[in-house]
């Protein structure tokens, strides 16, 4: 989902001595057209309401749908999110409370609310979830946060955070001293953060039973997300820490809260009370779109590749990439070397080379900045050092953007640096006819036959590794799962 008109941030070295995801995150990038605005859903809410909108909670939904890509409009999804929604209001403390529900067109696992009852859920979070249950833990969660005031809450805490902080700045002349209390400061906001989520757990498990739901759908998705997690950890050399992958930092799938999650649950039902509606949710998931959005620019293996900006990248052996709101990331599986693609706005009367020199990043190497060409674009590179950390950056102009692609490594080897260069090598732009062939890959249902096994299915993913993790973890099985003849499953597929 790479955008452009980056702002223009320093960078220093030195931050990225303390962990990977520093090193991956490294500058954000612009905000996008808002290609469309979604339509409301909630148990009395009409489509007028967004006009009712005030123009500061239009400015945040228009930023927050931007943010993510866009909304993502299917009829069948957006009729079931709509029949859920009405039963959860109605079962909810506050039944004439309206919300506002948005599918985002993002391939994060994301889910938010706003204090005006807007709720925000990704399709990459539908993807995991395996049916209605377990999305109405997620819907009935957020309305939760609605109905507690937690965000009017929060920023009462944030407002308090920030004014302790500028009284210790300003009063405190001990560094030591201020450290230790603006620790705290820190903490105690945290710990309260915590505590809202388990609440709004609790409230959520009681709408969702009220309503009629499997209160267990909860723990279940905990579970899932949780091992969604661990595996992208280890996909990306142990990072989780990207724009766009949020909900996680609020949510986190411990075994300690995936337990409070199941005590909850227990206070309204035995197990295998309520509905699930699994085949209806399947109906509904069945062919939305999974991971990258072709016209957002999409990940294949270690490719990328953007038909709306017309340019591709293929990234060294050992890499896994991975495409986000602000920027393209990649890692190895070790986490000593990554790498980031964003695009910046540069004036055409400076030279790439003054650019790189320009003091944009910390720590760059006069002597190695040298102007080049890449595949007829004019371009520059230039190596800049911190304490732990070493990069290769190159500037490439495409039109009118600078693409900056940016190499990290813990050490910068001549043999590495040949494989960095030869990667930057690959930026070419691409035909219209060679854009037209791009088909994005999708959650396919298919039904489990004679024979199949996890295994078996597991060959049909089209996904660039993992197949049987990942098979797996989409479908909320364990490793040693037994498939029933008949039943439906997720596999993905173009």
């Amino acid at each position: 989902m790479l955008r452009r008109d980056a702002p223009r941030r320093r960078l220093r070295t030195g931050t990225f001595a303390f962990v990977l995801p520093l090193v991956l995150l490294l500058v954000g990038c612009s905000t996008a057209d808002l290609d469309q605005v979604s339509t409301p859903l909630s148990g009395t809410a009409t489509a007028s309401e967004y006009a009712d909108m005030s123009p500061a909670q239009r400015r945040e939904h228009e930023r927050l749908v931007a943010s993510y890509g866009g909304s993502y409009n299917d009829p069948e999804l957006k009729a079931l999110i709509q029949q859920v929604v009405e039963r959860l209001v109605a079962a909810s403390e506050r039944p004439d409370l309206k919300y506002r529900v948005t599918v985002l067109n993002s391939p994060a696992v994301n889910a938010f609310a706003l204090p005006d009852g807007s709720l925000y859920v990704t399709r990459g979070l539908l993807a995991l979830a395996n049916d209605t249950s377990e999305m109405s833990s997620v819907l009935s969660h957020e309305m939760a946060h609605v109905i507690a005031r937690h965000a009017n809450i929060r920023e009462d805490q944030v407002k308090q955070a920030v004014l302790v902080s500028r009284v210790i700045s300003d009063v405190v002349n001990d560094p030591d001293l201020g450290a230790l209390a603006m620790q705290k400061s820190q903490r105690t906001l945290a710990s309260f953060s915590r505590g809202q989520e388990l609440e709004a757990d609790a409230i959520g498990v009681g709408i969702a039973s009220r309503a009629g739901f499997d209160p267990y759908g909860a723990s279940r998705f905990l579970t899932d997300m949780g091992k969604s997690s661990d595996m992208r950890s280890t996909t990306l050399g142990g990072s989780t820490t990207t724009p766009d992958m949020d909900f996680l930092s609020s949510h986190p799938a411990t075994p300690e809260r995936i337990s409070i999650a199941i005590a909850n649950a227990r206070q309204y039902a035995a197990p295998g009370a309520g509905e699930r509606d699994r085949a209806a949710y399947l109906s509904a998931i069945d062919g939305m779109v999974y991971g990258d959005d072709p016209k957002e620019g999409f990940v294949r293996g270690r490719k990328f590749f953007h038909p709306k900006l017309g340019f591709t990248f293929t990234a060294p052996e050992g890499f896994s990439l991975e495409n986000t709101s602000q920027a393209v990331l990649g890692a190895t599986g070790s986490g000593r070397e990554a790498l980031r693609l964003d695009a910046v706005r540069v004036s055409p009367d400076q030279s790439l080379a003054q650019y790189l020199s320009s003091g944009w990043i910390d720590g760059v190497e006069i002597n190695t900045v040298e102007t080049l060409s890449v595949n007829g674009f004019t371009a520059a590179t230039a190596i800049a050092r911190g304490e732990q950390w070493s990069f290769r950056m190159f500037a490439i102009r495409f039109g009118s953007d600078v693409y900056r692609l940016i190499f990290a490594a813990r050490d910068l080897t001549p043999e590495l640096d040949q494989r960095f260069r030869a990667a930057a090598d690959t930026f070419r732009r691409v035909s219209s006819g060679e854009a037209e062939t791009v088909k994005p890959l999708r959650v396919r249902i298919v039904t489990v036959g004679f024979g199949d096994t996890p295994e078996k299915l597991a060959t049909r993913m089209q996904v660039p590794d993992r197949h049987l993790e990942r098979f797996l973890v989409l479908n909320g099985l364990d490793s040693n799962a037994k498939l029933k003849y008949g039943d439906k499953l997720k596999i993905i597929s173009e």
